[in-house]
């Protein structure tokens, strides 16, 4: 499923003179099959703009159009229903939003809203999947509650509840937050896994600009509601100066290459991480490696 957004401007209390702000301001911007990454500092508009892809927060009239798919999100005839079940919202932290008794009650929520004509069996089926694909032992969870669970646990039954109902999209708002290097990796991994055997397009939005420039194959930086640039890692972080006047960071390879370039040290590389090993290596030889 493809997202095509065009001139989306959304603003907040917007009747009141006083209080009206707006959070997006005539974007449009264009996500295919493949990882999109969002950027943008705090106040951006970015979680305004992500929450418009599964109509959790509604086009304002005369003010844009969205299109996922075949849905078309400013048609008063849009089965908003049928579309959160094709695109799935992951929000920061996502460990709160569990709430039921059990594992498997919690995982099958999604199904029973969107898929009621779904037999137990089947919901059981589609729950043990969903747990699985996130790394979970079914027998091992599915009575549990999940307030026992791990933090890192609980992260993965959240998602389960999400991919349980087969979504097209998942968009995952912070989805390494709080999460130490280790709990990072393996989250990404998911993710990565995910991608290949559930869903075709990721939306990740992150202030980690190394996860960005990883694992990304476009993105786009939002600032003051506007998109201030778009692209791939490469050409998102090519003016390096830029996204730091932004208040932002850059990545880790960025700021070595840029270091590097400095001290008279040309390195023709992506932003990935080995991209920039293997430049090294070229460069100095194979000892750079180790």
């Amino acid at each position: 499923m493809q997202i095509d957004v065009r001139n989306l401007t959304y603003i907040y209390s917007e009747k009141s003179k006083d209080l009206a702000v707006k959070a997006v301001d005539d974007v449009s911007l264009f996500i295919d099959e493949g990882i999109f990454g969002i950027i943008g500092h705090t106040g951006s508009g970015k979680s305004t703009f992500i929450q418009h892809l599964n109509g959790l927060l509604k086009v304002q009239k005369n003010r844009g159009r969205i299109t996922v798919g075949e849905f078309d999100l400013t048609d008063k005839k849009c089965d908003f229903k049928k579309l959160r079940a094709k695109v799935g919202m992951v929000f920061q932290y996502p460990e709160y939003q569990l709430f039921a008794e059990t594992v498997k009650e919690d995982v099958a929520f999604a199904l029973k809203n969107f898929y009621p004509e779904l037999t137990e069996q089947e919901k059981e089926e589609r729950v043990k999947t969903a747990l699985l694909t996130v790394g979970l032992n079914y027998n091992e969870v599915k009575d549990k509650s999940p307030f026992e669970l791990s933090g890192g646990q609980k992260r993965r039954v959240a998602i389960a509840g999400v991919i349980a109902a087969k979504p097209e999209i998942l968009v995952l708002d912070e989805p390494v937050a709080g999460l130490d290097p280790k709990g990072k990796r393996e989250f990404i991994e998911l993710i990565q896994r995910l991608r290949k055997s559930v869903v075709k397009t990721v939306v990740l939005v992150s202030h980690d600009m190394n996860l960005i420039s990883e694992f990304c194959d476009r993105a786009a930086v939002f600032s003051h509601g506007k998109i201030y640039t778009r692209g791939t890692p490469e050409e998102v972080f090519e003016n390096a100066g830029d996204i730091v006047g932004l208040g932002l960071e850059v990545p880790l390879v960025v700021k070595l290459k840029n270091a590097l370039k400095d001290k008279g040290v040309k390195l023709n590389c992506g932003v990935k991480r080995s991209d920039f090993i293997d430049a090294v290596a070229a460069k100095f030889g194979g000892e750079a490696r180790k």
